[in-house]
């Protein structure tokens, strides 16, 4: 194993809390209270609304611009609020917002240190929107890991395709036989990269997955360094 791919949102940067920072910011700013109850209350509809809207996007049934003002235009609509310029600056905002938070999953700095200094290569693949990955990554200290970054939208399709993970080794010039991909979902990750020729390892640090859901599951990022002789002694 010479060649790990890491996801990037829910794997390293931690999307959840970084998105909540980011809205409580403009609930403020946008003085949404004064059409909304509580900051709870829009937070968890734009979350069951927005997981909603990108199962669409990914599938290819939604464009990446509609989705940015749609899921704050449909959050709105279920407070009786209708009002799309204020819909389209929570759109805007939010893209202005959110890629600049710096929370990070524990132990990421130590782990992909321990990597690199292990010799191993360190790769991105990511279905995340490529003018804001990069700052995630900037932001975040994250970025001078990485040797290849590929966002899903350069290749016209998003990850479980096999085309984004064939993308990313031919980038890296690696083979299947030699690349493992870490991420948080099972199918668009793991299951994805499988099909690829890749070996898979699923980080799962809320414990989504019933246990043995995949042979390498894992719940902090500090156990891949001990786990990957385990995967090459799996392949013999």
């Amino acid at each position: 194993m010479k060649h790990l791919f890491f996801d990037l949102d829910r794997t390293l940067w931690d999307f959840e809390k970084n998105s909540e920072a980011a809205l409580n910011l403009l609930y403020e700013d946008l003085k949404l209270g004064d059409h909304i109850r509580s900051f709870r209350s829009f937070h968890t509809t734009y979350k069951k609304i927005n997981a909603d809207l990108w199962h669409q996007y990914g599938t290819g049934k939604l464009s990446k611009s509609d989705l940015r003002i749609k899921r704050f235009n449909d959050t709105l609509k279920k407070f009786d609020v209708q009002n799309e310029k204020l819909a389209i600056k929570l759109g805007e905002g939010y893209i202005k917002t959110s890629p600049y938070q710096t929370n990070i999953f524990p132990q990421t700095i130590e782990t992909l240190t321990n990597l690199k200094n292990d010799g191993y290569k360190l790769h991105i693949i990511t279905n995340g929107f490529k003018e804001v990955q990069f700052i995630k990554l900037e932001k975040s200290k994250l970025i001078d890991f990485f040797d290849v970054i590929v966002c899903s939208e350069d290749v016209g399709k998003n990850k479980p395709a096999k085309d984004v993970f064939d993308h990313a080794m031919h980038l890296a010039k690696a083979e299947g036989r030699d690349s493992l991909m870490i991420g948080d979902d099972y199918l668009v990750d793991v299951v994805g990269a499988e099909k690829a020729g890749m070996k898979g390892i699923l980080f799962d640090p809320n414990k989504t997955y019933r246990e043995g859901t995949h042979e390498w599951h894992i719940s902090r990022l500090n156990e891949i360094p001990g786990l990957i002789p385990w995967i090459n002694k799996s392949m013999l």
